[in-house]
C-alpha cells in the first residue's frame, strides 16, 4: 500500500554540497520510516522567514539549519530550548502543528567526540578559529562539559569576537577567554585543543592558505594536540593533514555532523539513529567522492 512520506530538510545558502540528506535518508532506510529529507538553498537572509511560514503551512517535519542562518532563525522560533537560547543560534527546527522549536544539538555533536580526550583538554587553553554560530556551540559545549583553562578565540573582526566573548564571560564567569588574530600563531601553539569552525578547507570554497586556517611552516601544531576540524567535506581536509603530520590528534568533521546529526533524528522521529552504520555507508561514500573527483 502507497504511504506518503512526511519531509525534512536542510535550510542554508549554497548548500547543495551537504551530506545531511544521505545521512538522514540512509537512517529511515535502515529502520523503515516514513520520511525524506532534502535541501532547502534560500540565498538571502531576508528570505528566510516568509520560507518558513511557508514551511509551516505545508506541514514540513523540521528543519537543520547551518551557514549562515543559525542566528537568523532564532527570530522566527516560537519556542526554544535552553541550549538554543543559551547560544542564540538553532541548527534544527521541529514543527509540532505549527509550533516551531528551535533547538542546539551541535553543542552535543562538539561535546561527543571530544569526551574521549577529556583528561588532556581539562586544565590546558583551548582555541577556536571562528565568531559564527558553529563557533558558539564550541565556545558552549568547553564552558558546559569541560574546564579548559582559557578559551582563546582566533577572529578576523576582533571586536566581533570580543561582543562574543563578553556574552559568554558572563553566563560563565569562571572561564577566562581571550580573544586573538587568527595569524597568532605563539598563542595557537599553546592551546591543547584547536577547533575549526570555519568553513575554511569545505570542498568547493576557496580561502585561506591553500583552503587551510593555518599556513604551513608556522609550527603552531604539534604533538599531543587535538585538532578538530568541523569541516566533513572532504574527509580528511588540508587542516587535519597538517595536524596528522605534526604528529597531532585529529577529529574529522564527520564526528560531528553525524553525532549532532542523531541527536536532531531523535528530536524529529523519537528514535535512535544507528550511528554506527550510517557512519560507515557516509564514509564508504565520502571515500568514494574523493576517488572520483
Amino acid at each position: 500500500m502507497y504511504s506518503t512520506k512526511k519531509i525534512l530538510g536542510l535550510i542554508g545558502r549554497n548548500v547543495s554540497y551537504s551530506y545531511s540528506p544521505y545521512i538522514h535518508n540512509t537512517a529511515a532506510e535502515m529502520l523503515q520510516l516514513p520520511f525524506y529529507y532534502t535541501i532547502f538553498n534560500i540565498p538571502s537572509r531576508n528570505l528566510v522567514r516568509p520560507a518558513l511560514e511557508g514551511a509551516k503551512a505545508l506541514g514540513i517535519a523540521g528543519f537543520n539549519v547551518t551557514i549562515p542562518y543559525k542566528q537568523t532563525v532564532v527570530a522566527c522560533m516560537d519556542k526554544l530550548s535552553p541550549e538554543a537560547e543559551a547560544v542564540g543560534a538553532v541548527n534544527t527546527i521541529a514543527n509540532d502543528n505549527g509550533i516551531f522549536t528551535g533547538y542546539n544539538t551541535d553543542i552535543a555533536g562538539v561535546a561527543t567526540p571530544l569526551e574521549p580526550h577529556k583528561p588532556l583538554i581539562d586544565g590546558y587553553p583551548a582555541g577556536i578559529f571562528g565568531n559564527g554560530g558553529a563557533a558558539m556551540a564550541a565556545i558552549e559545549a568547553l564552558c558546559t562539559y569541560f574546564t579548559p583553562s582559557v578559551i582563546n578565540l582566533f577572529v578576523r573582526n576582533r571586536e566581533k569576537g570580543h561582543e562574543l566573548c563578553r556574552q559568554f564571560q558572563e553566563r560563565n564567569p569562571l572561564t577566562p577567554f581571550s580573544v586573538c588574530t587568527m595569524d597568532d600563531y605563539s598563542t595557537l601553539g599553546s592551546c591543547r585543543l584547536v577547533i575549526n569552525a570555519t568553513p575554511i578547507g569545505t570542498k568547493g570554497i576557496v580561502s585561506g592558505y591553500n583552503n587551510c586556517v593555518i599556513p604551513p611552516g608556522t609550527g603552531a601544531l604539534r604533538r599531543n594536540q587535538i585538532i578538530f576540524d568541523m569541516v566533513y567535506n572532504p574527509l580528511d581536509t588540508p587542516l587535519l593533514q597538517m595536524a596528522r603530520e605534526a604528529g597531532a590528534i585529529t577529529i574529522p568533521g564527520i564526528e560531528m555532523l553525524v553525532s549532532q546529526a542523531s541527536r536532531s533524528f531523535d528530536i524529529w522521529i523519537g528514535k535512535t539513529m544507528p550511528v554506527s552504520a550510517v557512519k560507515t555507508k557516509l564514509q564508504e561514500l565520502l571515500r568514494a567522492c574523493r576517488l572520483l573527483s
